[in-house]
């Protein structure tokens, strides 16, 4: 318990010097932002600082933090520490750097982003990759629930029946003004999904259960390594390349630059902290890895969910279980197929104000997301998870080539140059050693993964060699 009570400390105490620490390094000014500048009542329309931080939230968190946390908790207690530091000096930098890259670039999508810092080509694969990501997000977020309200409702509602349902729901936030159904409900939500953290803590105080210290030994039950599997496991709670999809969302609602450390840093450490809540929660609920991984197997994600929260705290941890694993994925799947619809209005130019156009692109894009839903959730889980993270090493490089362009000082770009080299790393070697992937061995996937990050970074470390005269960033870069 001393260990997680520590690793709390270290989420509060990084946002408010790391995070205040980012924030000056990224200089956030008195602009006039594009909520303001191109307000059109349908995707730019501002927000209170309090309710953008809410939904950013619950389009980053979702079932994220809850169900990869578990998983990754398979892994034993060192799960906490990728956790904490993953967030604060990778996940939480990540966010708000794309959020606000964003915000000075009229809102656009990671994808243009990179195409203004990496070039032509890297803003053609980032549009098809993050269009992909956002279809694989909305998928895996329709299939939990409604395989969970299938077990709740009469037999003649099947999986099909709600799935159909809630890509009804999809179409409608997907389509109205983002004040119309997400702004409204989604703060909402965002409280629910805290009051099960909290409760789920309570839980664990109260209920006398042992949360084991940090430790470095692998537990998983399974014998995965922990390198780099942990690290793509983990993704919502430490560090999400989805994420990079929904900060642009909410640049273009906030008020003040000086708010994005509150929206974006912020949110990401209280992504985290529930992620550290349902870690412990799962290990300290069934005893040991092998005992959850079990339960995960057995029971899938969201009963296993139910299970802790049923055991823990009755009729209440269940009434706010089948809450949060129906409500919580469904938000994040709403704003992925949202965010593919704004970054597919980029690549075809069709002005989004009028309904017509918003219906052009959005009806096949649900049509997709449908047919998708009849694969597999755990093989779209695995292949969600890789190219979640991969999405956090680009994101993270057009980060830091915006700094060597703005930043005051050419060294100031270590601040994302270093975790994207760490998420390179991660992710080359993953796909090398994963059944998904090439099915190498670590003896070939473990030097791989090294040398190519080494060889970005010594890229990385040309070009600020070669640093430009500082842009004059959206006036020059978008002209």
């Amino acid at each position: 318990m001393i260990s997680l009570v520590l690793s709390f400390v270290v989420l509060i105490i990084g946002y408010n010097t790391y995070g205040r620490f980012t924030n000056r390094i990224f200089s956030p000014d008195d602009r006039q932002t594009p909520a303001e500048r191109l307000h059109d009542g349908v995707d730019f329309v501002p927000m209170k600082t309090w309710k953008a931080f809410l939904v950013q939230l619950l389009n980053i968190a979702g079932t994220g933090p809850i169900f990869g946390a578990l998983m990754g908790a398979c892994f034993g207690p060192i799960v906490f520490l990728w956790i904490i530091f993953g967030a604060v000096l990778g996940g939480a930098v990540h966010d708000f750097m794309v959020g606000m890259i964003s915000e000075r670039h009229d809102g656009k999508s990671i994808a243009e982003l990179s195409g203004i810092y990496l070039g032509s080509a890297a803003k053609w694969i980032m549009r098809i990759f993050s269009v992909l990501l956002l279809l694989l997000t909305g998928t895996v977020f329709v299939n939990s629930p409604a395989a969970l309200l299938a077990k709740l409702t009469p037999k003649f509602m099947s999986v099909n029946f709600w799935v159909i349902i809630i890509l009804i729901y999809y179409i409608l936030a997907t389509l109205l003004p983002i004040d119309k159904i997400i702004g409204k409900l989604y703060p909402v939500f965002g409280v629910i999904l805290i009051t099960m953290a909290v409760c789920i803590m309570g839980g664990i105080i109260f209920g006398g259960y042992h949360v084991p210290e940090i430790n470095f030994t692998n537990l998983h039950p399974e014998g995965l390594p922990v390198w780099p599997y942990m690290f793509i496991t983990v993704a919502c709670g430490a560090i999400s390349g989805f994420h990079a999809t929904q900060s642009p969302m909410i640049s273009k609602c906030m008020t003040s630059e000086k708010d994005g450390r509150k929206i974006f840093y912020g949110a990401m450490i209280a992504e985290s902290v529930i992620a550290l809540v349902w870690a412990a929660g799962g290990v300290a609920f069934y005893g040991t890895t092998t005992l959850l991984n079990k339960a995960l197997t057995d029971l899938g994600q969201s009963g296993t969910v139910y299970d802790i929260s049923t055991g823990m705290l009755g009729t209440i941890g269940g009434l706010l279980a089948v809450v949060g694993v129906v409500v919580c994925p469904i938000t994040s799947g709403d704003t992925a197929f949202r965010s593919a619809r704004l970054i597919l209005s980029e690549i075809t130019g069709l002005n989004q104000k009028q309904i017509k156009n918003r219906l052009i692109i959005t009806l096949p894009l649900l049509g997709i997301g449908a047919v998708l839903t009849q694969l597999d959730f755990n093989v779209l889980w695995r292949y969600f998870s890789w190219s979640n993270q991969t999405l956090a090493m680009i994101s993270l490089w057009v980060s830091t080539a915006y700094l060597i362009k703005n930043a005051k000082k050419k060294y100031y770009s270590l601040l994302t140059a270093l975790p994207a080299a760490f998420m390179s790393a991660v992710s080359l070697t993953y796909i090398l050693m994963a059944k998904e992937g090439l099915s190498l061995g670590s003896s070939i996937a473990y030097p791989a993964g090294i040398i190519f990050a080494a060889v970005l970074f010594i890229i990385y470390l040309v070009l600020c060699a070669k640093k430009l005269p500082p842009s004059q960033e959206a006036d020059s870069e978008m002209s």
